[in-house]
């Protein structure tokens, strides 16, 4: 009787270092319906060459820079020349950090295959251009507009861009934020 129960806490006591050091990933989303609206947190997927690849929750604003620290930075063989870090991070994205000799991503947005929603507040004219309807004069009228008013603050915005109609950003809607 005694084998048997130095036997049982031996194998308790196993359980309990192993459950201990297992690795463990969460992910916790705040209960709306406390706030009644979501926070201005990005939720961003970094993977590759880079200490900690992970989902990481980021500040609303953050840049590709933030998201690479908050991964732990650069893997010894991280091809950091390949991502440009001054570069505004959008929610759900996922950010991969090429190794040397990898060909890096494309650009997230239309262009790339659809990869993600082009930002009013900091695509160029050539990315404008992949929208429905854009063109290079109308690309170069919301440049402008953004330098001239400032950030966009809604989709609707776009509106205010002499030659954008609300049947045009109908058409775009879907493939726009700010």
């Amino acid at each position: 009787m005694l084998l048997v129960l130095a036997g049982l806490v031996v194998t308790v006591v196993i359980g309990l270092v192993r459950g201990a050091t297992a690795p463990v990933e969460t992910v916790t989303v705040d209960d709306l319906a406390t706030t009644g609206t979501p926070e201005a947190d990005l939720y961003v997927h970094v993977s590759g060459a880079v200490a900690g690849p992970g989902l990481y929750v980021l500040a609303d604003g953050a840049r590709v820079m933030d998201a690479v620290a908050a991964a732990g930075g650069f893997t010894g063989d991280a091809d950091s020349a390949a991502v440009n870090l001054a570069r505004p991070i959008a929610d759900g994205e996922q950010l991969h950090v090429p190794a040397k000799g990898e060909a890096p991503a494309p650009a997230p947005g239309p262009a790339s295959g659809g990869a993600g929603p082009i930002d009013l507040n900091t695509a160029d004219v050539a990315a404008l251009e992949t929208l429905p309807g854009i063109g290079p004069t109308l690309g170069g009228r919301i440049v402008a507009w953004r330098e001239e008013n400032g950030r966009f603050t809604s989709v609707d915005d776009l509106l205010a861009v002499p030659g954008i109609g609300e049947k045009l950003l109908a058409g775009m809607r879907d493939l726009i934020v700010v």
